[in-house]
């Protein structure tokens, strides 16, 4: 992509109401665009990044068995009802005889009934990546508490308990793989199960921008949610806690019959066990930056990155032209910046938008025939001749 066409524009100063990192840099870089309290629209840079989020997390839940579908935004205000949430689900876009979804266990339940008539249709799993909307009183931090946000929500059905608990410990650690891909570090946290069951699991990342406190055990590791917070750990017994501000960057519950019931959702008269796993996308995308920048900008991990390499051309073009043709053609996805803007500008823009690997072609670089490569992560440069691209690809 050459930077000149890129449909964006880079700001100097933080946004005005900008409260958290990832709202201030996310919007700087043009990444978003903010439309209103809780409301963001995302430009070509940031909905790459959103796109390889999804992608991964697809990777991943297909790997334990997921099958996506996409349900409706539009929920009937009857299906709610038989819940319950329709008047105790306080924060739902009501319209007259809809919601808008803010979760969809009550059209994947009715659903599932269809297809599960024995046993033998169990157990099944399924997931959607969708739009979401609740309205959220306190929507701030940028993407961190929004009103309207994309959201990965797997749905299993299990014949018994023992199913139901060895597929949630299995969505457990492909939450790790999707977080570790992500490049956030993620605590496996214990919560409040509801009405659902004794404990649910939240997955938070540690940082000042997060709402909640949790509690980190410094005998095994886990953390406990501070409104369920024991004198002793529950899994370990430990006794010494250290407190942390988090972010909730995904949750996994056990519904049981809660959902099915209501529906008649049944086998041999038996009620099918469910459990619900959930992953905000674009709050996933926040939570990596404010784990991963410095002063100078956005430093991205490279699974989610918009781009592998931004090639910044200060020299002849013929030459820049040459190399970036050579990079797409080896399967690269690059950002040319050639524009007719000042080296400091260039460079400044380079560390603001935070894409893994730079590189530079100037005079400099052009009269020992090579390019210079850097990392965002470092503050080392290396010389590479043209004729050794191949190091680098």
């Amino acid at each position: 992509m050459r930077q000149s066409k890129l449909f964006y524009k880079s700001l100097k100063k933080d946004p005005k109401d900008a409260k958290s990192s990832s709202h201030a840099l996310l919007v700087r870089a043009g990444f978003v665009d903010q439309l209103g309290a809780g409301v963001f629209t995302f430009l070509p840079l940031g909905l790459m990044v959103l796109k390889n989020i999804e992608n991964i997390i697809r990777e991943e839940m297909i790997k334990i068995g997921g099958q996506e579908v996409l349900m409706p935004a539009l929920i009937p205000k009857k299906n709610l009802e038989k819940t319950g949430r329709w008047k105790s689900f306080d924060v739902l876009y009501k319209l007259k005889d809809y919601a808008l979804g803010a979760t969809h266990e009550e059209v994947v339940s009715p659903l599932a009934k269809k297809i599960i008539l024995s046993y033998k249709d169990l157990p099944l799993y399924l997931f959607q990546i969708q739009t979401k909307f609740r309205n959220e009183l306190r929507a701030k931090s940028g993407l961190l508490r929004t009103r309207e946000f994309l959201m990965k929500d797997l749905y299993s059905f299990h014949a018994d308990e023992k199913d139901l608990d060895k597929y949630y410990e299995k969505v457990a650690k492909s939450y790790n793989s999707i977080f570790k891909r992500c490049g956030i570090p993620a605590i496996k946290t214990l919560a409040s199960g509801g009405s659902f069951s004794k404990f649910s699991h939240e997955f938070q990342t540690i940082t000042d921008a997060g709402e909640d406190i949790i509690y980190v055990c410094r005998k095994c590791g886990i953390a406990i949610n501070k409104e369920i917070k024991k004198p002793k750990c529950p899994e370990c017994g430990g006794s010494k806690f250290e407190e942390k501000k988090a972010v909730e960057v995904g949750n996994i519950f056990k519904l049981n019959d809660n959902y099915s019931l209501p529906f008649d959702l049944k086998f041999k008269e038996k009620p099918v066990l469910m459990g619900c796993y959930g992953i905000g996308l674009s709050r996933l995308m926040a939570a990596a930056v404010e784990v991963n920048h410095d002063d100078k900008g956005i430093i991205w991990p490279k699974e989610i990155a918009p781009f592998d390499i931004h090639l910044i051309c200060l020299g002849d073009k013929k030459k820049c032209d040459k190399l970036y043709n050579d990079l797409l053609s080896k399967g690269k996805k690059v950002l040319y910046d050639d524009r007719d803007n000042s080296a400091g500008e260039k460079f400044a823009e380079a560390d603001l938008i935070g894409i893994p690997a730079r590189i530079v072609v100037s005079a400099k670089t052009l009269k020992n025939n090579s390019f210079e490569v850097k990392n965002r992560d470092s503050n080392k440069t290396c010389l590479i001749k043209f004729s050794h691209i191949s190091r680098i690809i």
